[in-house]
Order: C-alpha cells, then sequence, then structure tokens
C-alpha cells in the first residue's frame, strides 16, 4: 500500500513537472526605444531601403520591432506559418500539425493574456498556417523563437495605403496599364485581323505565331484557372456565350474567394462578379471565344475556363486579398481538372501565405504563371515582382513590337523573367484587344498582366497537343520554341515564344 502511494506521488511529481516545462516560457523584456510603434510612413521607408539596397524585401530578415510596428499598423494582424521543416507546408503531410498549432496558440495566448478563441482568428483547412491576435512585442519575440515557427508576418499591413502610393495607384488605374477600368475603345483597323467565322485576331498573336498553331491546336481538354478580380456578369463572351462558334465543347466556371469588408473577422465573400475589369481583360486574351460576334478572340479559344474573383485590384496588399489569393491556389490546386494557373497580379514584396498557396498548387503538378510586374511612377524602381520571382512560379513580362529585350513602357524586368510577349506596338503604343466589361465592346490592356494571360494560352494549345505530357514537359517545349533556347537573357529569359514551333 505505502509502495503503490509512492509510485502515485513520483508520478505525479514527473507529470506535473513536464506540463511546467512545456509551459514555461521565457521572460522577454523589450527596450525603451522600441516600445513605440513606428509610422505607416517610416514602415514603408524601411521596405524601400531593403529594396533599393538589396533588390528585395522580406519579413524574415525585418526586426522584431518593425514586424511589430506593421502589425500594430495592421489591425494587430499576425501570420504564423509552422512545420517541422521550411518545405512543411501541407496539412495533410504533417502528422503532428495539430499539436504544433496548439502549442503556438497556447504560447500567444500566454503573452498576450488572453484565452486561445480570443487570439485566433482563423486557421487555414490545407495549410500549415495560422492569423491570429497580437498586440504585444514581447509575443512576437517569443514566436520567432519558438521551434517550428516557419515565419512570422503581418497579416493586414497595407502598404499602399499612403497618400503618395495612392497617386501611383490611381496613374495605373486603367485597364491600358493593366490596372482597373471600365471603358471600351475602337479599335484600330491595323490592329487586328478578322478570321473566321467573324472574330478579331490581335496583332500580338501574329507576332507569336498563335493563328498557325490554331491549324494543330486550339487548347481543347484542358483547363486553365486565373485568379484575378473575376469576370464581368456583362460580358456574355465570357457567360452565356462561352461555348458558342468554334469553341464549342467547352465550360466556364466562376468563383469568389474575395471578402470586401474593413473587418479582418469577415468571412462572406462578394461573389464572382468583376468590379475592377482586369480580371474580365485577362480572361479574353487567355480563352475568348472564337464565334461570329466580331470581338477578340482569346489564345486557347477552346480550353475550359475558372476564374476566381480573389482580390478587388491587382496590387495584393492587405489581409483579405492575401486570404483570397491563398484560397484560390489552394482550391485550384485541388481541381483535378485544371492544369495551368495564371495570376496577373502581385506585390513589391512577398506574403507567406500566398507562398504556401503557390507551393501547395505546385506540388500538385500544376503550371502557374505570374506576372512580372506593371508600374507607373512609384513602384518601377522594383524589379520583378512577388510571387513571380518565386521557384514554383513562371514569371512573364511584356516587351515591344519587333523586340524580346525592350520592355513595354510601364513592364518590370529581371533575372527572374522565363518568356516574354510583345504588346507594345512601336509606333502607335497601343496594346492588346481584348473584348471588353461590357457586351459588344473592345478595349486595348497592356503591361506583364497580358503578357502573363497570353502566355498562359500558349502552354494550354501546347498541352492540348500533347495531354499525357507533365508540367515540365510543356514548359521545356515551350523554352524550346522561343527566343534565346539554349540560352538565357539576364532579364527576359528565354523571350518570345513561337506558338506554331510549341505545337509541333
Amino acid at each position: 500500500m505505502i509502495k503503490n502511494f509512492l509510485k502515485i506521488i513520483i508520478l505525479s511529481v514527473f507529470v506535473f513537472a513536464s506540463c511546467s516545462k512545456e509551459d514555461s516560457y521565457d521572460e522577454i523584456s523589450v527596450d525603451a526605444a522600441q516600445r513605440d510603434p513606428l509610422t505607416a510612413q517610416q514602415v514603408n521607408s524601411k521596405i524601400d531601403e531593403a529594396i533599393a539596397t538589396k533588390g528585395s524585401f522580406s519579413w524574415k530578415n525585418a526586426s522584431n520591432h518593425l514586424l511589430w510596428s506593421a502589425s500594430f499598423r495592421g489591425n494587430h494582424i499576425i501570420t504564423i506559418g509552422f512545420g517541422n521543416s521550411a518545405t512543411d507546408f501541407d496539412r495533410s503531410k504533417s502528422a503532428d500539425n495539430a499539436k504544433t498549432q496548439a502549442s503556438i496558440l497556447n504560447l500567444v495566448a500566454h503573452y498576450e493574456g488572453k484565452s486561445k478563441e480570443d487570439v485566433l482568428l482563423s486557421s487555414d483547412s490545407y495549410l500549415n498556417l495560422v492569423d491570429v491576435y497580437i498586440e504585444k512585442q514581447e509575443t512576437i519575440i517569443a514566436l520567432r523563437k519558438a521551434a517550428k515557427i516557419r515565419y512570422v508576418e503581418p497579416g493586414d499591413y497595407k502598404y499602399f495605403e499612403t497618400a503618395q502610393q495612392k497617386v501611383s495607384l490611381a496613374e495605373s488605374s486603367s485597364s491600358s496599364s493593366s490596372g482597373c477600368g471600365f471603358e471600351s475603345s475602337t479599335l484600330s483597323t491595323s490592329d487586328f485581323t478578322t478570321v473566321s467565322p467573324g472574330a478579331k485576331v490581335p496583332w500580338s498573336f501574329y507576332q507569336h505565331n498563335i493563328p498557325t498553331a490554331w491549324n494543330t491546336a486550339t487548347g481543347r481538354g484542358i483547363t486553365i484557372g486565373i485568379i484575378d478580380t473575376g469576370v464581368s456578369p456583362n460580358q456574355t463572351l465570357l457567360g452565356t456565350n462561352f461555348n458558342d462558334g468554334l469553341s464549342t465543347g467547352r465550360t466556364i466556371q466562376k468563383f469568389g474567394t474575395y471578402v470586401d469588408s474593413i473587418w479582418p473577422w469577415s468571412t462572406s465573400t462578394d461573389g464572382p462578379n468583376d468590379q475592377c475589369g482586369h480580371g474580365t481583360s485577362m480572361s479574353s486574351v487567355a480563352a475568348a471565344p472564337r464565334n461570329d460576334n466580331g470581338l477578340p478572340v482569346g489564345v486557347a479559344y477552346n480550353s475550359n475556363l475558372i476564374v476566381y474573383r480573389a482580390a478587388s485590384n491587382v496590387v495584393l496588399d492587405g489581409y483579405h486579398e492575401q486570404n483570397g489569393v491563398k484560397n484560390a491556389f489552394t482550391a485550384l490546386a485541388n481541381n483535378t481538372s485544371v492544369k495551368i494557373i495564371s495570376m496577373s497580379m502581385g506585390h513589391i514584396f512577398s506574403s507567406g501565405k500566398i507562398e504556401d498557396g503557390v507551393k501547395y498548387a505546385y506540388s500538385k503538378g500544376k503550371l502557374i504563371f505570374c506576372a512580372g510586374g506593371t508600374s507607373t511612377s512609384f513602384t518601377n524602381f522594383v524589379g520583378v515582382i512577388f510571387p513571380a520571382w518565386m521557384a514554383e512560379t513562371v514569371a512573364v513580362t511584356g516587351v515591344k513590337e519587333g523586340t524580346s529585350n525592350q520592355k513595354c513602357d510601364v513592364c518590370h524586368s529581371g533575372g527572374k523573367i522565363e518568356f516574354t510577349v510583345q504588346m507594345q506596338r512601336a509606333a502607335s503604343g497601343n496594346t492588346v484587344p481584348v473584348t471588353s466589361y461590357y457586351d459588344n465592346q473592345n478595349d486595348y490592356v497592356g503591361g506583364s498582366s497580358v503578357a502573363t494571360a497570353t502566355t498562359a494560352g500558349i502552354a494550354a494549345l501546347v498541352w492540348s497537343k500533347n495531354p499525357s505530357w507533365t508540367r515540365d514537359q510543356v514548359l521545356n517545349k515551350m523554352r524550346q520554341s522561343a527566343t534565346y533556347f539554349p540560352n538565357r537573357n539576364a532579364d527576359y529569359g528565354y523571350g518570345n515564344v513561337n506558338a506554331a514551333l510549341a505545337v509541333q
């Protein structure tokens, strides 16, 4: 009896000691000079300085004070990526993800002096990441010291909210420079050729021998996923008339992952309808139908489309836009019919949750094209933007007519670029004709955005010619068909893809 009693005491002491050790946390103090948060202008200045001196900015390299200041200016939201290694992002492949997440929430709750329920904003279903509310700099310091933490980032910091950046965004607000816009344009007759049964072929398609490629492949049987601002409900060529003319036997699906709310806890999306115009243009150039409506045809006019409204505009700034893009990537990743993903949006620095979404889609075999960057006065000092600079994506930019190494007036270039598309005319400066936001109207669209959607369409042509191929086989064929192959230009990659060669 006494022996049993002693065993119980010893066991209880051991359990208590174990629990105490697991729940023990370091005492953390913050220097007096670091206790006040930086202003948004000061945070932006630090980011700009890093980009100017190092070529890029990452929150991983930011000081604790800078990271906390950005979260303070961004609704106190922090995104935490966790896992056993830098590549452990997939929940389905992490046996202990629930335990790791619980440990992280315990840590945050301890330093914040709140319950786990009060600090947790959201937990991703597919990726090893959580969004939490953090007010104290000590919590961020503790997290960055903890085991199994892949990254700690501000989840709702909006870089483009100062007055100067708003001016810059306004400058690039028209569709002609690859931003938002609902306008239409009268097309110059020199910018298109009419083909049967009455569709307009943009001038740029001929620069890449796309019409010749149509004799071999038109994209049939291939599904392209577009992550953008959605599709206009007023453009029937991307709706009820999508499956029309020479483009029969295919489908278009529309979804929304963007939450249009100033409140981070809101979860209701506002649907698939484009409220910017950009997504409509990208969908048009990739796969608009070839019929007798007298409007511009898309590159892969027989491919299927799945379009996500994932953001309000082309700059992925803030919690709901980055969340919307991440959710679109995971949804397309889990859709086995999708071969290609095209996204003509981005940011001048990375987002861990979007990185995870891209890597998740890549792990599912998707071929991902992203815009190298389009801007005017404010961000033209930036090279290739995120996520186009990632190893898992194919970065595309726009060049001027008749060239493969003269970027368009508003396009970015750099070592991460893989392909280029001629999308700006030499004499007139006109860009690429597309169907407009409204029925029976045309428009022009430019920048690396239209270059990216065009390249995604060419990939669909190649894949439809070779339906059993892998992503790498399709990509290698495109490289082999481009200007500089087998070499690579320092700022323009392999250059312009010859679609006719690519489908041979």
